[in-house]
This record gives structure tokens, sequence and C-alpha cells, in this order.
């Protein structure tokens, strides 16, 4: 592939960081506190056609890929509460890629989730902010992927949203 970015994973696939120190978590910590900002730079002034434009062949639209950040996020907000109010909680996963095809994903403007994205991500922040050393610990069972402690969730998900942000910039380069 030469210099182009693999489109399926344009910041390379993740990789979690072992041990990480204090300032790697708040890293992560303020890769997603800035997520819904970079997103709405990502998306600023695409027209309809772009918003249905898949960002690779065979992959999801922009819309579809806006929603499902925030289907994610809610998820891995939720995620995080549980486990820090309930022992090794077990999660439920879910099916991402039927949820992308719902109607309510095909159905509603993209700026609900953007909306949803900034609120969001503004709580979660706030927690992720307060959490101790001990917090940081606490984790939740994925049935499919085992115990995850809430440093690897947010490793996983700084790199979501960098991931999914890179989805729509480079698509953007096409345009």
């Amino acid at each position: 592939m030469g210099d182009m970015p693999d489109a399926r994973h344009p910041i390379g696939k993740f990789e979690a960081v072992v041990n990480p120190t204090q300032a790697k978590r708040d890293e992560w910590v303020e890769d997603i506190a800035v997520t819904p900002a970079h997103l709405r730079e990502a998306v600023r002034g695409l027209t309809a056609e772009q918003w249905e434009t898949p960002y690779r062949e065979g992959g999801w639209t922009v819309r579809q890929v806006v929603h499902h950040m925030a289907d994610s996020h809610m998820q891995s907000y939720a995620r995080f509460k549980l486990a820090l109010t309930e022992d090794e909680p077990v999660i439920k996963p879910y099916a991402e890629d039927r949820w992308a095809e719902l109607a309510d994903t095909r159905l509603t403007p993209p700026e609900t989730s953007l909306v949803l994205l900034d609120a969001l991500h503004t709580r979660w922040t706030m927690l992720l902010r307060s959490l101790t050393e001990a917090d940081w610990q606490r984790s939740f069972r994925h049935p499919d992927l085992g115990l995850m402690n809430l440093v690897k969730t947010a490793n996983l998900y700084s790199w979501h949203g960098r991931h999914h942000v890179a989805h729509i910039t480079e698509l953007r380069k096409k345009f």
C-alpha cells in the first residue's frame, strides 16, 4: 500500500499499553475529552451526499460512524459506572454492526449524536478525572474479552475516538 493509510485502521490497530504512567492515563482522558470537538471538525460542512458516503469500500457511511460513536461511547460510559459501583459486573456486549443498520441510525440527523457526544463526554471526562488509583484498577467482565480494567478501557476509548475521526478525515481527502 505504500504511503497510503490503511482505510480500515488509519491510525493503526488498537494496542493496549501495559502499566501506563499517570501521564499516559491523563493523555487518554484528554483524548476522550476532545473527541467530540475533533469529530465536529471532521464533519464540518459535509453535504448530504457526503454524509451517506462509506469511509471505505464495504464500510459504514459517515452518518453511521457518528451514530456508532454515540452508541459505543454510551456503552463504555455505562461500563465505567458499573465497574465503579459493582464488583466485576458482567456487561452485555451489543451487535454494533446491526445497531448501525437500525432506523435511528438511518433517519436521525447526525447532529443529534454530535450533541449527545458533547454532553456524554462532558460527564465521562468529569468521572475519569475523579478516579483514584484504586478506581482505575476496577474491572468489568466482558463475556468475549474477559476481565477489562478501567485503565485498559480508557486506553481503548482514547484510540476508538481517534480511530473513527481518522476514518472521516481520511475520507475527506478524497472529496
